[in-house]
């Protein structure tokens, strides 16, 4: 080959490596995004938030995330198959949201998986389904009457009409009518679409809700039941999953002065990190939290994000909520 050809075949050479590596990058890139896990344990990345003006540091105080009444769930998209089990030419938009259980007497978030585009019907239907055995052991239990089914769901102007069968008004007294009904409007109105819930059971719009007549005098909101939400309420991580550092916890609280701390607890027992944080607002009204924080675990395994205060008349840890996690050095 002469040395004219041999040049020619070495540019080529060249043009064929920087082409492969142009596609490569993208694909490498792609696969390092997050990807929803489906209804078992998750990586405790989260929904997507409004961006915060600072982190937590340890021992320090949080700088003030930015107000939000919510965030948009996690989605990804993921080829949709047929009966066959074959995969069909269209591509279904995987959801990762919250379905909101008990924990004592409050609120609390649990994660699962929804396919779009009915998202909030497919959210009730796992709320009405109730919690897993992972959730059961970790105190997690339902004010929803088993065999409470689904009728309809539709949203209009930031509205959901939710349809119960007559199972979910049966039983219970006052606080387990506020409770079920409680679940159904945080799980609901964690889709940023949905500001309010206005109910409906066998297809009769609710104004008096069970034998306790629990007056509904139109749509309802988180606001409506804020004696059902934890002092903090954690919205990620949800309970059972994956706690990478550093870590990043959002929310909302009331609490003195809008101040609180969050401490991850490792598989050893250990305080991994114990961080000061401050809300939007608190002392009777609920504000927003959006933090980030590195920790230092010394095993992976089973641990705990606890969110708790010092209480201002004497100083004594109040414990305001705990998320069982898997905490990764």
């Amino acid at each position: 080959m002469n040395s004219t050809s041999s040049l020619a075949s070495r540019r080529h050479r060249r043009r064929s490596t920087v082409l492969t590596a142009a596609v490569t990058l993208p694909l490498l890139a792609a696969t390092a995004c997050g990807t929803t896990t489906g209804t078992g344990r998750a990586a405790a990345t989260g929904p997507t938030s409004p961006p915060t003006t600072g982190t937590a540091t340890s021992g320090g105080t949080s700088g003030t995330p930015a107000p939000s009444r919510t965030t948009a769930p996690q989605t990804t998209t993921a080829p949709a198959t047929g009966n066959s089990g074959g995969t069909s030419g269209t591509s279904a938009t995987r959801v990762r949201t919250g379905v909101y259980f008990l924990h004592g007497e409050k609120v609390s978030p649990a994660p699962r998986t929804v396919t779009a585009p009915t998202t909030a019907t497919a959210a009730v239907r796992a709320l009405l389904a109730g919690p897993d055995r992972y959730e059961r052991a970790h105190g997690r239990t339902t004010a929803v009457p088993s065999g409470t089914r689904l009728r309809s769901l539709v949203v209009r102007d930031h509205v959901a009409t939710v349809d119960l069968s007559g199972r979910y008004d049966d039983g219970g007294g006052s606080l387990s009518m506020r409770e079920r009904l409680a679940q159904v409007v945080f799980t609901v109105t964690r889709f940023p679409t949905v500001h309010k819930v206005a109910f409906e059971v066998d297809g009769k719009a609710v104004t008096s809700f069970g034998a306790e007549g629990i007056v509904l005098n139109g749509p309802v909101g988180r606001a409506d039941f804020e004696d059902r939400a934890p002092a903090v309420l954690v919205e990620s991580p949800m309970t059972g999953d994956t706690a990478r550092t550093p870590l990043r916890v959002w929310g909302s609280a009331n609490t003195f002065e809008a101040r609180f701390r969050l401490k991850v607890t490792d598989a050893t027992g250990r305080t991994a990190d114990d961080v000061m944080v401050k809300a939007t607002s608190g002392t009777g009204t609920r504000g927003t939290f959006d933090v980030t924080f590195p920790y230092k675990a010394a095993r992976t395994g089973a641990g705990l994000l606890t969110a708790y205060f010092l209480s201002p008349k004497d100083g004594r840890t109040v414990t305001v909520d705990t998320v069982p996690l898997t905490v990764n050095r």
